[in-house]
């Protein structure tokens, strides 16, 4: 995994469980293994499993060969697509992925979000800054609050899935968005199947869990965003690739427009963009998915895995090829 991840993810609890689990030194971490220090060269050629995160080089075939008892990769992050080869695959190496305990937190962040731009707090709060006097707030958020309002999910994801149980103790209708998901299981879920451009007109706010692949890259342009009604808010925190932000921005800058924002397009917007300073715009730096004392939600889950496969089971949670083709 990357530098610095192992401290944050493995605390002195986790550390001491996964010792109990396996024979393994925790203070040895890599992030290079194409061209490997000794030390790391010789845990990698005993190495039956890997432990991996954020960072994680490609298991490369190259790699693959320097581990020839390698049996099982367990991921204590998301998406794996960064690191795990095809030769990992043509290899039959297991492979299992935390994405589900990940999911999590960008969902109570969506939900978050949903529930104050419904009530449009970033709106009171700025005006209320400005005016800091007597105000007819009745008056001027009428059109304000979460009771029987529309809330558009574009993506049946993991993250979408748990955002519309989160979603389910609310009084708001959801609409989905989702090729691969039929009417029948969108119901099943607690959300109506629509098409894309049905969702975004009849959304008060619409919410973004596709991967980012060729066929989303831009899914939301012009004309998209054009449907939406005035007023509504887009909330991003899946990929900024899926949105075309030249195509949004002149939405925001009129106010038509609000936008919750947790990844853009570049990840970091250069320092001259509007978007950190417009009014009607949440741009936060990608933190909707596990942060802080989060990241040990992720390594519990993958201790999990590491004893499932210790004990000779099944991994809970496993990745399959096929599943690639439609993951970030």
């Amino acid at each position: 995994m990357g530098p610095g991840i192992a401290e944050r993810l493995l605390d002195d609890r986790r550390r001491s469980r996964l010792v109990r689990l396996a024979r393994t030194d925790p203070g040895l971490v890599a992030d290079e293994l194409a061209d490997p220090a000794p030390a790391i060269a010789a845990a990698l050629a005993a190495a039956e499993v890997l432990l991996t995160c954020w960072g994680a080089p490609p298991l490369t075939s190259r790699v693959l060969a320097a581990a020839p008892r390698l049996r099982a990769v367990v991921h204590a992050a998301g998406s794996v697509k960064h690191h795990i080869t095809e030769a990992c695959w043509q290899r039959g190496i297991a492979v299992a992925s935390v994405a589900s305990a990940n999911a999590l937190p960008v969902a109570e962040y969506t939900l978050a979000a949903i529930l104050f731009a419904h009530k449009r707090v970033l709106h009171a709060a700025h005006r209320y800054r400005s005016l800091r006097a007597p105000h007819d707030w009745h008056r001027e958020l009428s059109d304000a609050g979460n009771y029987g309002r529309t809330v558009g999910i574009i993506g049946a994801s993991r993250i979408g899935r748990r955002l519309i149980a989160l979603l389910r103790p609310f009084d708001l209708h959801v609409l989905l968005h989702d090729p691969y998901v039929d009417a029948a299981e969108a119901a099943r879920l607690g959300a109506a199947r629509v098409p894309l451009d049905t969702l975004c007109a009849e959304s008060g706010i619409v919410t973004v869990h596709a991967p980012q692949l060729p066929a989303t890259h831009h899914m939301l342009g012009a004309r998209e965003l054009a449907l939406m009604p005035d007023g509504a808010t887009l909330i991003n925190t899946a990929r900024g690739s899926l949105v075309d932000e030249t195509a949004l921005l002149p939405e925001l800058l009129t106010g038509r427009l609000n936008a919750v924002l947790d990844v853009t397009d570049p990840e970091l917007p250069p320092p001259d963009s509007p978007l950190y300073d417009l009014p009607n715009v949440l741009l936060t730096p990608h933190i909707a998915g596990s942060l802080g004392g989060e990241l040990h939600r992720l390594a519990d889950r993958a201790l999990d895995e590491v004893a499932r496969f210790a004990s000779g089971l099944p991994f809970a949670d496993p990745v399959h090829p096929t599943d690639q083709d439609r993951s970030s």
